[in-house]
């Protein structure tokens, strides 16, 4: 049911419908449910997944965006299913009935000013001023009102560092004090899921400030360009940059050597190099033809400046638990996660319906999460090991709930054995296969083939590689402090022949995803999300209940990286 945002329902028509969701559920009884695992499917209650989704996707919440007054009413009800289920609160304040489910996370809105970004190569024959948007963009700084460097450039290829495979951009180079000019992504003779994490802006900027350097451009190469031209970045441009907020009130994971930074326009960047070792033309066909690509210093200084305003907002993750029935691994926890949020209103929008509900992102994850929990809650002999469920916020701003989570674990670290991630399940088809990436990392694969196979699931391989999706969820947060993860979707495979699971992705990525079509008029299978929850709860006891824990594979990259 689709609500105009000018037809939104009143506050106490909101609270009568979280209550007939709620107890639409399969309400809790005084009784445990005598769940026989080889008829556990018969206990897996659809409706309660359909209900779930249908509040949580309604217009009434506006899009879940973080911070939002919709989102809270999301976390409220989830924090009331919870409640409902009998659940031990696990979040920041635990001895507050009315908030022991929550952490609150605070975070910090950074807005460019209008009119305040300004690029200026001093060229040669004269300065060259770029133009906003349509030569260059620019965010707002987080860590400052106003920045503004004029410095000398220095070319450093794709700007990585990785001793495991070879690389070290920044060898034999001096950045210090100056502002380093870098290709975006990365290597392609890199593994995708490793080079994703090499690649990344967060790493590229580490080694940058680490290395002395004080600003730093960014440029795409002609295949990066395929992927995301620089004008659809350009549409998103005035969008605020969101972090999370440390206790000393500084925006986590950013690098306050670096003043400033820009993301030039290719045509436009050429003037960087007109008389240098180098020209752009010649550094792209050697990218094209896969060669090394190495760094120099260019012959001009650039000025970069702007002025930036902020903004704090707070928005919870929602954190409960089932405790375990063995003495000594009750103190050791599966987590489940789904994020909350969504991307809420488009302002810009020239639909009627400017509204991103987010249906199957992420209201299914959180629903087939909140099944798993009800579940798990009614079973008469609880697994060995505690069961923890965090939903998290503002995963749609970059990871920054389950990041916050992760450095600021209400459970410590070291008891967190491993992660399953829902996100976005594609519950429009009756899958015949489940993916879990970042399987090949760790134990966790076996487990989840083991536990999917006892339900005539096949585990797939992953089916896109290139875009590393084991980098882009949630559980990516819990893998960066060396816990064991997997994201866990529905597969491409079908049990009905006439239905090909590859293209319906698709067709949702290319129609439906972070749209307002992404809303429960979809025809969402709910007997496939019931299964999906089945292989979820699966895999949680098979974690749950095995004497080891899930353990990195020897040298794998990321147990090398981060594991414990």
């Amino acid at each position: 049911m689709n609500i105009c945002p000018s037809k939104i329902i009143k506050k106490s028509s909101l609270v009568a419908l979280a209550i007939v969701a709620l107890f639409a559920c399969n309400k809790p009884t005084s009784t445990p449910l005598q769940i026989n695992l080889k008829d556990l499917s018969s206990e897996v209650n659809a409706d309660n997944i359909k209900a779930h989704i249908e509040f949580l996707a309604d217009d009434t919440l506006q899009g879940r965006d973080t911070g939002s007054s919709g989102y809270q009413i999301a976390a409220n009800y989830v924090k009331s299913y919870f409640k409902q289920l009998g659940l031990t609160p696990q979040g920041s304040n635990i001895t507050n009935e009315s908030l022991g489910f929550e952490q609150q996370v605070r975070f910090r809105k950074s807005y460019l000013i209008d009119g305040s970004a300004q690029a200026t190569i001093h060229g040669l024959a004269g300065d060259i001023e770029l133009d906003f948007l349509t030569d260059f963009l620019m965010s707002g700084s987080s860590l400052q009102n106003e920045t503004a460097i004029t410095a000398p450039t220095v070319f450093v290829g794709y700007g990585v560092i990785s001793a495991e495979f070879g690389y070290n951009d920044y060898e034999n180079i001096d950045v210090n004090g100056k502002i380093v000019v870098a290709l975006t992504g990365r290597p392609d003779d890199l593994p995708s899921e490793e080079g994703a994490h090499i690649g990344s802006n967060a790493e590229k900027s580490r080694h940058a400030a680490e290395h002395g350097a004080i600003g730093f451009i960014t440029i795409h190469s002609p295949k990066r360009e395929k992927v995301r031209s620089f004008e659809k970045s350009a549409q998103y441009a005035k969008a605020p940059s969101v972090s999370w907020l440390t206790q000393d009130n500084m925006p986590f994971g950013k690098q306050e050597k670096i003043i400033t930074g820009a993301y030039i326009a290719p045509e436009a960047a050429e003037a960087l190099f007109v008389g240098a070792a180098s020209t752009l033309a010649d550094i792209y066909a050697a990218d094209t033809n896969d060669m090394a690509i190495k760094g120099f210093a260019l012959p001009y200084q650039v000025t970069l400046k702007n002025r930036s305003r902020h903004e704090q907002i707070t928005s919870p993750n929602i954190i409960a638990a089932v405790t375990g029935s063995d003495e000594k691994l009750k103190n050791e926890y599966v987590v489940f996660s789904a994020h909350l949020d969504h991307i809420g209103i488009s302002a810009d929008s020239d639909n009627e319906d400017t509204i991103n509900n987010g249906a199957l992102d992420n209201a299914s994850g959180v629903a087939i999460l909140l099944e798993t929990a009800r579940l798990l809650a009614q079973m008469p002999i609880k697994p060995k090991r505690s069961v923890l469920f965090v939903v998290v916020t503002g995963e749609e701003k970059g990871l920054l709930g389950s990041s916050y989570f992760a450095n600021n674990p209400t459970i410590p670290v070291s008891q967190l054995v491993a992660n399953v991630n829902l996100d976005m399940p594609l519950i429009l088809y009756p899958f015949a296969d489940v993916i879990a990436f970042g399987s090949t990392h760790s134990t966790m694969g076996k487990i989840v083939a083991t536990a999917a196979q006892k339900i005539d699931i096949e585990l797939s391989e992953d089916p896109m590689p290139e875009q590393a999706l084991f980098t882009r969820s949630d559980h990516y947060s819990f893998v960066k402090v060396g816990i064991p993860s997997v994201f866990l979707m529905t597969g491409f495979k079908s049990t009905d022949a006439s239905i090909d699971g590859g293209a319906v992705f698709g067709d949702f990525l290319k129609n439906h995803y972070h749209q307002h079509s992404d809303e429960i008029s979809l025809p969402i299978n709910y007997q496939a999300a019931a299964n999906f929850a089945l292989v979820n709860m699966m895999i949680g006891l098979e974690i749950a209940n095995q004497v080891a824990r899930p353990q990195w594979h020897s040298g794998d990259f990321f147990g090398s990286t981060f594991g414990q």
